[in-house]
């Protein structure tokens, strides 16, 4: 039977930040189980959706991230046996472990909004989320001229919930550009009392929601859709409010857990492992920890939260061998929003909620032209020329 002294299951950001980390300081036995499939820098999927980038530009083989030195085992875990310290692959193989990192991000359940599914199958409900939707977006988008549409901001956990109101800030500023707006009757469904429930920031969106004349249905989600009616079925503040006709629904599905982690998941019924927030170790087993989305650590999950996520896990791995005291996460995440087609702004928080802006030059709260630039066209440099090298990026 293999085993490796870091086994790290998942191929997305947290997973080779993680392992680039980790060989940069010092870690000679990594190993990483992710199947050969494309690696996506995924916040770029909203500007793809809204047809300001090609989803070449965010793709990658996972030959190509994998870090140099790390073990690549192209394959699928369908099981942990922490009390052997072993993972079990789907070919049946066992690989032991020293240290454990669950980093497989989440999945989409459909199925947990009845009628969801058969929707996008049809294609008038799409998602920015999905890859497989993103680019049949702005088709959707650019060809509308009059109608109703529906946006929803997921409930938690979900994949940087609060981005899905990209697509509609860069769909409204569209439908003004070319004069249709007024015909076009725009919703947005949030499970928050006020659009994020994030004050600092939420006064900045309120008025151009209200400029563009959203309707907001606040503290709901999407209860049911029924597909042949072509309506949506509201839950929460918004129980059994019906809209009727929706030509477009862009939904963003519920998220979970794999299955085969609720051995190790937290009693809350998402499947989010149960660690503790601040070392991202996990609660019962040894040796096991968790980071990104997958990891139940009291925050709104986000591409930006891995930064200081994977800092603090790569230290603490080595503290925890060292006998020394371990670090801890605040629960830093951030959520850009694009409120045009040219600007941006940034909700930088911890998990209180509490804005935690990372520099003092300029409120980032303010939609900005230079945030913009920097969110569309740096940030995946930096994304894959540093942060999945194991390079500290401020």
């Amino acid at each position: 039977m293999a085993w490796h002294d870091v086994l790290i299951v998942g191929g997305g950001n947290a997973g080779i930040s993680l392992a680039a980390r980790l060989r940069r300081l010092g870690a000679h036995d990594v190993a990483i189980v992710t199947p050969d499939r494309p690696h996506r820098y995924r916040p770029m999927l909203n500007y793809v959706a809204a047809g300001q980038a090609a989803m070449s530009e965010l793709t990658r083989t996972a030959a190509s991230v994998v870090p140099k030195g790390v073990t690549w085992l192209p394959t699928t875990a369908v099981a942990v046996h922490p009390e052997q310290r072993e993972l079990e692959l789907e070919d049946g193989r066992r690989v032991g472990y020293g240290d454990l990192v669950l980093a497989t991000g989440l999945e989409e359940d459909r199925d947990a909004i009845p009628g969801l599914a058969e929707a996008m199958d049809a294609g008038w409900a799409r998602t920015a989320h999905l890859e497989s939707q993103a680019e049949g977006m702005w088709p959707t988008i650019r060809s509308m001229t009059r109608g109703r549409v529906a946006f929803t901001v997921p409930p938690e956990p979900s994949p940087c919930g609060g981005t899905a109101l990209k697509p509609l800030f860069l769909a409204v500023d569209h439908w003004r550009e070319q004069g249709v707006l007024d015909a076009i009757d725009v919703h947005l469904v949030t499970p928050f009392a006020s659009v994020l429930d994030l004050p600092f920031v939420d006064h900045r969106l309120e008025p151009l929601l209200a400029e563009a004349r959203v309707n907001v249905h606040h503290s709901s989600t999407v209860g049911a859709v029924d597909h042949e009616a072509r309506s949506l079925t509201l839950d929460g503040a918004g129980r059994g409010l019906r809209l009727e006709d929706v030509d477009h629904a862009f939904v963003v599905p519920h998220y979970r857990g794999p299955s085969w982690l609720t051995p190790l998941a937290a009693p809350d019924g998402v499947g989010q492992v149960d660690v503790d927030p601040g070392t991202m170790a996990h609660r019962s087993a040894p040796r096991v920890w968790s980071l990104g989305d997958v990891a139940r650590l009291q925050t709104r999950p986000s591409g930006g939260a891995l930064r200081r996520q994977v800092e603090v896990l790569a230290d603490n791995i080595r503290a925890q061998r060292l006998g020394e005291p371990l670090g801890r996460y605040d629960g830093y995440t951030i959520i850009p929003v694009t409120t045009d087609r040219r600007r941006l702004l940034l909700a930088e928080f911890d998990r209180s909620g509490a804005q935690q802006q990372s520099t003092r030059l300029v409120d980032v709260t303010v939609p900005r032209r230079a945030l913009w630039v920097f969110d569309r066209y740096l940030e995946p440099v930096i994304y894959f020329r540093a942060l999945l090298k194991g390079r500290l990026v401020p």
